[in-house]
């Protein structure tokens, strides 16, 4: 997979062999919009209140989803480490569907290269570290 304006791309065939490294780890937020809170509640059969107390929380004006501790790691309340993914994988919000190409990977690459065994940096291009 390519993505405009990136120094990299990514090949999804990698996700089998991670362990979930993109929802696992440093603590951080997965903020999601009213349609995806409708559609993972609707997902899950929950109303919406059920599925904000349950799985979101508060981050000034947005709601992100909650983490769940495992061991030393923040993991993503739907991370599922017996199947290692996700477990609303078909209706996962948009900031994890369009994992990599993250703004914040462009100045961040190394970051990713360690997070990331799916990223392959173009050749064409010098790696900025």
């Amino acid at each position: 997979m390519n993505e405009q304006g990136y120094n990299y791309s990514f090949n999804p065939n990698a996700c089998d062999s991670c362990g979930g490294n993109c929802c696992t780890g440093e603590s951080g937020n997965i903020f999601v919009s009213l349609e995806e809170i409708q559609a993972i509640s609707k997902h899950l059969k929950l109303s919406i209140d059920e599925f904000k107390k349950s799985y979101l929380t508060k981050v000034g004006y947005k709601f992100s989803l909650k983490e769940k501790m495992f061991e030393e790691s923040h993991d993503c309340t739907f991370f599922d480490r017996k199947i290692q993914g996700c477990g609303i994988y078909l209706v996962r919000p948009i900031q994890c569907r369009t994992f990599p190409f993250w703004p914040y990977f462009k100045s961040h690459e190394d970051e990713l290269e360690k997070e990331c065994p799916g990223i392959i940096f173009n050749e064409s291009k010098e790696k900025n570290v």
